[in-house]
């Protein structure tokens, strides 16, 4: 991958943390800020099933499924999937999870007590099922990831895929060719994408889950996503937000005035002198904002993030007041940590043009179509269905982030991805996405919300400033807190009293909603 141009700043919403592979790996901005779970894979523990054998989480099951819902015609291919049944007895719950835009490969761990879902399972005698979704992973319909493939990679798509799996699956544990809808409950858990992937299959297929928890659910798709900086700027150290924000103010008055040696003087500052184009420039100074996604409430000082602020706010031991040091200093000590630290982390031997540039379309980055290529499978998404640019805010606003920055970036991007598919640069289709699947104005009973404060993704949920929506029995809305899926995640409960209110608060209604729940006749 090291010949990949950054995918973008704003582009997102996944591969955010695929903290299985080298940091050095992934360079591209956009991965660096996408939305995905935290990795967990399969603890050491045994594994015992309730009939004393022993069982191997990681054993991977295959689900012939439905290559187009609506042409069934076109026959299947097989879905991967795992499964814990540690827990199982007759008529408990079956809970369905997708990690969404990553393969599933190593997420074992969310089948198990370590999080939330397991929680369940474990309080309610459930089984805990792991999918991967389609176009991610090794579950393809096609050999290949080109437009005429990815055309049936769509949020409709993968609602259907759920429904189908629970409709019609027979789960290899004992007794489970009867525990389909109508046999037993299903709950749907979704965190970040799948979160949000939760959330519509609710409004979309209702009747089919009895129950359902979305974690950091993104419902709401945003061509225009400024907001993802607004949790990271209010909670970031307010000395590093205030010099970062008068670095970003430079960069932004020397490209509005024109100032070409003034912007070639700040990016060799950076190390950054033959970075191109100045829209690349301001796309790499995101990079060690984008740190912040990877942090969690049992992350200590050293994080990559907090590494970025001390290098910006400490000097001989002495930091900074809120106010920074002002901006000579942050640029020199910015420059300088990416120089001495941050520059090999991101692009390793490569020069920076390579590394961070956008516009040589010939790069493998731009023309790889193989599977298991989860950017180039989110990238189709984001640019046609659901968008979230992480861009520039508003004049007017506190920007961490700089306006050059805006969506044309990355649909720009689109065309270089998918030249037979975009002619010009698209707009994704939020607002049909928002209608047809009810975003912010979601109201289903028995789905449970749970978000975090300092959630960079917070601005796409229902706990968004500004929409006030409110909880109630029906459909609670809790908000800890954590950071990103961070209430998923049981350990964090241990770490953060919000956190382990919220994992309570789930299993309370979880437990309430179950009791309701009848059989078909």
């Amino acid at each position: 991958m090291l010949s990949h141009p950054p995918l973008t700043d704003m582009m997102w919403v996944a591969l955010l943390i695929l903290s299985g592979l080298a940091r050095a790996a992934i360079p591209n901005a956009m991965l660096r800020g996408m939305q995905s779970l935290p990795k967990l894979s399969a603890p050491q523990r045994s594994i015992i099933s309730p009939n004393g054998t022993a069982l191997d989480i990681t054993t991977v099951y295959h689900f012939d499924q439905l290559i187009d819902h609506d042409n069934p015609g076109l026959g299947t291919f097989k879905q991967r999937y795992w499964m814990n049944w540690e827990c199982y007895e007759p008529g408990g719950p079956i809970i369905l999870m997708t990690p969404g835009e990553v393969d599933a490969d190593g997420y074992e761990g969310y089948t198990t007590n370590d999080t939330l879902n397991g929680l369940i399972t474990q309080q309610q005698n459930g089984a805990a099922i792991l999918i991967e979704h389609r176009f991610f992973g090794y579950s393809n319909p096609y050999d290949n990831l080109t437009p005429k493939s990815l055309a049936l990679l769509t949020i409709q798509q993968a609602i259907d895929d759920l429904v189908y799996f629970a409709t019609t699956a027979d789960l290899p544990m004992p007794g489970g060719d009867a525990v389909k809808p109508g046999q037993a409950p299903w709950i749907l858990i979704g965190g970040s994408y799948s979160g949000g992937l939760t959330s519509w299959t609710m409004v979309n297929k209702p009747g089919i889950f009895w129950a359902a928890y979305a974690s950091s659910a993104v419902v709401e798709a945003i061509t225009d996503f400024y907001g993802y900086f607004t949790p990271i700027r209010e909670y970031m150290p307010q000395n590093c937000s205030s010099d970062v924000q008068a670095v970003v103010a430079y960069l932004d008055e020397m490209f509005t005035v024109n100032d070409t040696a003034g912007i070639q003087t700040l990016k060799e500052t950076f190390g950054l002198g033959d970075v191109v184009h100045v829209d690349d420039f301001a796309s790499a100074l995101l990079y060690t904002l984008y740190e912040w996604q990877s942090l969690q409430p049992d992350v200590g000082p050293g994080a990559m993030f907090f590494q970025f602020c001390d290098a910006l706010e400490v000097k001989n031991g002495v930091s900074a007041g809120p106010e920074g040091w002002g901006l000579e200093n942050a640029i020199y000590s910015w420059g300088n940590f990416w120089n001495t630290t941050y520059y090999d982390d991101v692009c390793g031997s490569e020069d920076a043009e390579t590394c961070l540039g956008t516009y040589n379309t010939s790069q493998s980055w731009w023309t790889d179509v193989t599977v298991n290529n989860p950017g180039r499978s989110w990238f189709w998404m984001v640019c046609n269905q659901v968008g979230w640019y992480q861009v520039g805010p508003p004049e007017g606003q506190p920007a961490i982030v700089s306006r050059i920055l805006q969506p044309i970036y990355d649909e720009r991007q689109c065309v270089n991805m998918f030249p037979e598919a975009f002619t010009y640069p698209p707009q994704p289709t939020t607002t049909q996405t928002d209608t047809m699947y009810a975003g912010w104005n979601v109201n289903v009973p028995r789905l449970f919300f749970a978000n975090g404060l300092r959630d960079p993704w917070r601005e796409a949920t229902v706990s968004a400033d500004g929409l006030n929506k409110p909880s109630n029995p029906n459909m609670p809305i809790y908000e800890g807190d954590g950071f990103h899926c961070s209430d998923l995640i049981t350990e964090n409960g241990y770490v953060d009293p919000t956190i382990a209110a919220v994992q309570e608060a789930a299993l309370m209604y979880m437990k309430e909603w179950l009791a309701e729940w009848k059989p078909n006749a």
